[in-house]
């Protein structure tokens, strides 16, 4: 038995057997490589604006701690569960391990459309779940980032939340905070950026010019924005996007930067283009170079995997690809290259890394050192995962997953087990 359950939460667990049996990992270890160690569950009050008060859920789960404090965005959608939450978790653990960061996963969220909040409401539930969080968290226990539904704003009445509990200003407690108040310069864009720029380093690798490249991008949130506007900076036409709103395809190529615009100005592409609209079921399923998964988990299952025509499938999104359709695209290696989502959207985590080291030590990098760490780190990742899916002839995400799971295995192992 146990509280977690939900289709996220059992793909993690699938996931995790894949890679605990590949490594030969002894049955009774491996509930306490999996497990998270703390899971919390809170209820967030507020006032609504026409004097009503409401009352939503709140979670927040922490992997584990034995590399350091744990690390993992917070979401505002109405998918979050406890499950959700967990997977997520779990999957920030191994993101670290791989990249080499000295923290456990963590994830948190409230079940809420943001949407459907005034700026006060929203203001007003983000400082109620930090109050809540505070027993359970600070900068060397677990530092929070933002997520889905959440920003730079929230992430700053977390921050002064925190702060005004401590008596002083802690702005490393949580990161992706604005640059004015202890935020690092790159941090918006890490995640995109580190997607374009893996996307990059394969397609160099397949010998594919960037000039003669096309891709899709499911999703155009912070990630897949940022993520499409550095491919199209660097000459790789962008012939389809999607978000929750619809989808728009022109094989000549989007004017990704007036369609970043818009998006930003009215907070979806939605009313960009009549004339470029097509269905959003067929995004994934495009001819192009470079697929890039970027808004759900689980959007490619069994039967879209089998469908992609796609050269590179970088992983932008948490969880975009189900274990099913991990299974039809090992069969295709030659035809797809895959950049798992460990990896692909790492850059997030690798940049508020370096916003927390730079609040503890107050001392502030500029952009472009910041981004010339991050790929140094995510080459590092590349490589390592390449040469270990090349020499143990398995997929990338296997390679991937087994290389942060030994990481967080041999910490666990020489650490011991207290008491």
């Amino acid at each position: 038995m146990t509280v977690y359950g939900g289709p996220v939460f059992d793909m993690a667990v699938k996931q995790f057997g894949v890679i605990a049996d590949h490594l030969s990992i002894p049955h009774d270890e491996r509930a306490r490589l999996l497990m998270p160690k703390r899971a919390v569950t809170v209820s967030c009050p507020i006032h609504r604006d026409d004097g009503t008060v409401a009352v939503f859920e709140g979670y927040r789960v922490q992997h584990h701690l034995t590399l350091g404090p744990t690390k993992g965005g917070t979401r505002f959608s109405t998918t979050v569960d406890l499950g959700e939450v967990a997977a997520l978790a779990i999957w920030m653990s191994w993101k670290c391990a791989l990249v080499g960061l000295p923290y456990g996963g963590a994830k948190g969220g409230i079940h809420v459309d943001p949407a459907a909040l005034s700026r006060t409401e929203l203001e007003a539930l983000s400082r109620r779940y930090m109050q809540e969080m505070i027993p359970f968290v600070g900068p060397h226990t677990d530092v929070m980032a933002p997520d889905m539904g959440t920003n730079e704003q929230v992430m700053a009445w977390f921050m002064d939340t925190y702060s005004m509990y401590q008596g002083k200003t802690v702005t490393e407690i949580v990161t992706g905070k604005p640059v004015a108040s202890g935020g690092t310069l790159g941090r918006r864009e890490a995640t995109g950026r580190g997607v374009a720029y893996l996307a990059r380093r394969v397609l160099a690798l397949l010998s594919v010019s960037f000039t003669d490249a096309t891709a899709v991008i499911q999703g155009f949130g912070n990630v897949g924005s940022h993520t499409a506007l550095e491919l199209a900076e660097h000459g790789i036409k962008i012939i389809a996007v999607s978000d929750h709103t619809g989808a728009l395809y022109d094989p000549k190529g989007l004017d990704v930067a007036a369609l970043a615009r818009h998006a930003a100005r009215h907070g979806s592409i939605a009313g960009f283009s009549s004339e470029l609209q097509c269905d959003p079921a067929s995004v994934l399923t495009l001819p192009c170079d470079v697929l890039v998964p970027a808004a759900m988990e689980r959007v490619i299952d069994a039967d879209v995997a089998a469908q992609l025509r796609c050269r590179v499938l970088a992983e932008g999104a948490n969880g975009p690809t189900t274990p099913d359709a991990d299974q039809v695209l090992e069969q295709r290696q030659k035809e797809i290259f895959v950049i798992p989502d460990i990896l692909c959207n790492s850059g997030g985590v690798v940049v508020s890394y370096f916003e927390w080291v730079q609040d503890l030590q107050q001392l502030f990098w500029e952009e472009e050192e910041v981004k010339q760490r991050e790929y140094r780190i995510l080459d590092r990742a590349f490589d390592a995962m390449v040469a270990r899916a090349k020499k143990e002839n398995v997929s990338h995400r296997t390679a991937a997953m087994a290389i942060g799971v030994e990481k967080v295995r041999a910490a666990k192992t020489t650490r011991g087990l207290f008491p």
